[in-house]
């Protein structure tokens, strides 16, 4: 849900995650939008070297590797990342899990996932358009009457289809000062981490602001988008938006390590510890933050994944085994996502790296976790990624390393 942004850069508006999944939501990266905030702190702040399973060592990907390393020495904790392809599936790991016992990372962690539940939220939408049961061209009030209101927003103007693409002009609720001030600095985050929050009140913090834009008119990546599309999933259905993701994809998909936890406050294992250093500004002081109730993020950001399950989602969805083929191309039908060199489709990202090729995917970024999930056009190459640290790190870097054998 990419979060941290805002908070971080001190941007805001028509920008796109900023991998506080929980913070503004806004590309960082000019180069692969979405990808979590690279911001840079001083090498060797921790002391384990970044080490790939030795099992994996001498194989391909020497670039990726020097990508992961570097990562580390730039500040991350630990990665934990796997990558398929004709080969076959390749496992490694960078860094420490655990930051006190240096216990190393492991490449099968469940990990928060941030911003990338947003492709399995518009995932669900699609299949209820696909049966009949609701339109990308239905207006937000038609199913949630008078919830978008206030301060010059206005659902009946507002279609599903302008929420899954942040095309709605709707303020983006991890932009309010208040709310942040109470879930991204120390003393708010210890008061509230488990704080149960209501998409109601979610929405709530969001009319209480003007609109970013008339509806359609710009574009600007915003988390209660995703709040209210997983609102209207509850209405058509009955059932909530987690229990449609688990029913209509990680089950039929196999993912056993994905989770959409609620308010659950933990990370199943296998997992490594998360960490931030919840400030405006790196401050050199690091805080474990593993243990989060998720529901501020709600269906903008909860979801818990591994790398393994990203692949595996992201591969299946562009070879057309999860949508019908014409909603399928209403998710890859994107539009200019801001001022940043990447276009934004339904809940999907498209990026053409500088070595030409194109991936398409999403990045995710909540307290103490950053994570891209991208995979060809074809679906036949993935690369599935999380640092287990907020503040640093360029995970652009690691994408081009991998499919483009640069660093």
């Amino acid at each position: 849900m990419d979060m941290y942004n805002r908070i971080r850069t001190g941007t805001r508006g028509n920008g796109m995650s900023g991998n506080t999944e929980l913070a503004n939501t806004r590309p960082v990266s000019k180069r692969l939008l979405g990808m979590a905030a690279a911001i840079a702190v001083a090498a060797g702040v921790f002391a384990a070297p970044a080490v790939a399973a030795p099992a994996e060592r001498g194989g391909g990907h020497a670039a990726t590797r020097d990508a992961m390393d570097a990562a580390v020495k730039d500040g991350v904790p630990g990665v934990a990342l796997q990558a398929k392809d004709r080969h076959g599936a390749w496992k490694v790991t960078a860094g420490v899990g655990n930051l006190r016992t240096k216990q190393p990372r492991g490449a099968d962690d469940n990990f928060r996932a941030g911003s990338i539940t947003k492709t399995f939220i518009a995932t669900v939408l699609l299949q209820l358009e696909a049966e009949g049961r609701a339109s990308l061209d239905d207006t937000v009030d038609k199913w949630l009457p008078g919830v978008v209101r206030g301060n010059g927003h206005d659902g009946r103007r507002i279609t599903l289809r302008q929420l899954l693409n942040h095309t709605s002009g709707i303020f983006n609720y991890t932009d309010d000062e208040q709310l942040q001030s109470e879930i991204f600095l120390p003393e708010g985050f210890f008061k509230n981490r488990y704080r149960t929050w209501t998409p109601d009140e979610i929405v709530k913090i969001a009319m209480g602001h003007q609109p970013e834009f008339a509806p359609g008119t710009d574009w600007g990546y915003s988390n209660t988008n995703y709040t209210l599309a997983g609102m209207v999933i509850k209405k058509v259905t009955g059932n909530s938006y987690g229990d449609e993701v688990r029913r209509r994809v990680i089950k039929p998909l196999g993912l056993h390590g994905t989770y959409m936890p609620g308010t659950d406050p933990t990370v199943p294992q296998p997992s490594s510890r998360a960490y931030s250093q919840l400030a405006e500004n790196t401050t050199g002081k690091i805080y474990d933050v593993t243990e989060l109730n998720p529901s501020v993020a709600n269906s903008a950001g909860e979801i818990i994944s591994n790398a393994g399950d990203l692949n595996t989602f992201y591969s299946a969805l562009l070879r057309g085994k999860v949508l019908p083929a014409e909603q399928l191309a209403e998710m890859k039908t994107t539009v200019v996502a801001g001022a940043v060199d990447g276009r934004y489709g339904l809940g999907l990202i498209e990026n053409k790296l500088s070595c030409g090729v194109t991936v398409w995917g999403h990045s995710g970024g909540i307290h103490g976790s950053s994570s891209v999930a991208v995979t060809t056009a074809d679906g036949r190459h993935s690369l599935a990624f999380n640092f287990n640290g907020d503040w640093s790190g360029d995970p652009v870097k690691i994408v081009e390393a991998e499919y483009c054998g640069t660093d």
